[in-house]
Parts: structure tokens; sequence; C-alpha cells
């Protein structure tokens, strides 16, 4: 074999070792986010991400929150009440759960959201005083009316705004949550009711893929 042949030959091998590794990492790549499994694990991937709106809320320490700033990290948004008698509380509860079953590093990568439904009750101090009895850190933020509608429906999350002339009125809501990706725009849902025991093990491969 002459010395250019050889050196044919090293590239096409160098070649084709990276094209393999390639194809490697993507197929693995492919697995891990199966969307037949994550749809197993409740976590639906929409097909073309949607864009988020720049809506203005307050959160739960007064300040202002602009939605178009959920960026730089994964971010879980449940549109509820701190009135709720039954939904609110268990997903919350479920959530709380599901984070301590994350790895650390996914853990710090999630921010669960509670988007409050019923602006009339759900000051800030009193959004504050109910996440921190399921997890300091969790965030709440509120808005009036016609900007929660805007947004529950951007997001395709439908909720009926409450007769409040009515004492202790409830609202109608949904229990899926929204899923918002590092880049600001919503990658899908996690349809309720949750399974944390599956989730647990899928949004690691989603939140923090591994190369």
């Amino acid at each position: 074999m002459t010395r250019v042949n050889k050196t044919v030959f090293v590239l096409i091998t160098v070649i084709a070792l990276i094209l393999g590794l390639t194809l490697h990492k993507v197929l693995t790549s492919q697995q891990k986010l199966d969307p037949t499994v994550l749809l197993d694990a409740g976590i639906v991937m929409l097909a073309q991400p949607r864009s988020m709106p720049s809506l203005q809320f307050q959160d739960q320490d007064g300040k202002p929150f602009d939605t178009a700033s959920m960026k730089g990290r994964w971010h879980v948004l449940f549109f509820g009440y701190t009135f709720c008698p039954d939904v609110c509380p268990t997903t919350l509860a479920q959530l709380r759960e599901l984070k301590g079953k994350l790895p650390p590093e996914v853990r710090d990568q999630l921010q669960v959201v509670l988007v409050s439904v019923d602006p009339h009750r759900d000051t800030p101090a009193r959004l504050k005083e109910y996440l921190n009895f399921f997890d300091a850190g969790f965030q709440g933020i509120t808005a009036p009316d016609e900007t929660i509608l805007k947004l529950s429906n951007a997001m395709s999350i439908p909720y009926i705004p409450a007769d409040t002339s009515k004492p202790n009125y409830t609202v109608d809501h949904s229990g899926n949550l929204v899923l918002i990706g590092p880049d600001g725009n919503q990658q899908g849902f996690i349809r309720a009711p949750l399974n944390n025991a599956k989730l647990s093990a899928q949004l690691p491969n989603l939140i923090v893929p591994k190369s």
C-alpha cells in the first residue's frame, strides 16, 4: 500500500468513526426522548413549540413578572388558586414530591409556577403564604382576569373566570401543566393526574439530557 493510499485509508477510517459516533449520539438521544415513552409518563411534547406572549403579572413578593422572562431553565406552569378545595393542593403536593425525587442537577433546572386563576382573592401575600406550605421555592403569579385569560388561551389551558358575587365561589380550571423550555417557548404539557414514578424517570432525560 502506497503512502497516499495509507493516508486516504486513515482519513476514511477517521471519518467513518466520527460519523458512527455522531449517529450513535443521535440515536441515543432519540431513544431517551422517545415520544411514546414520554407520553406513557404523561408528557406530551408539541410538534412545534409555541411562543410565550409577553404579559405583565405580579409575583408572590409583589414584584413585576413578565411571562417572556421565563428563560434559562425549564418552567412548569400550573393554573390554579389558593382557595381550591382539592385539585390544587393535591397537585402542588405531588409537585413537591416529584421535586424531591429528581436529581439535584435536574431539580435546579426546573421552576414550578402557580398561575392564579382567582386574582380577586389571591393577593401576592396570600400566594406566598400558601406556596410556602408546599415549597418555598415554588413561585406564584397573579394579574387581572383578562391577562390570565390571554396566557391560558395562548397555552391552551382553559379556565372559566368565577362568579365572584357568590360566597365561597370555586373556579373551574384544568389540572394539566404547561412545560416551558429554556428558550422561553412552550414545549408541551404534563397531563393530569401526575404519575411521579414515571415523571421522575423521564424528566431528567428531557431537562438535562446526557451526551
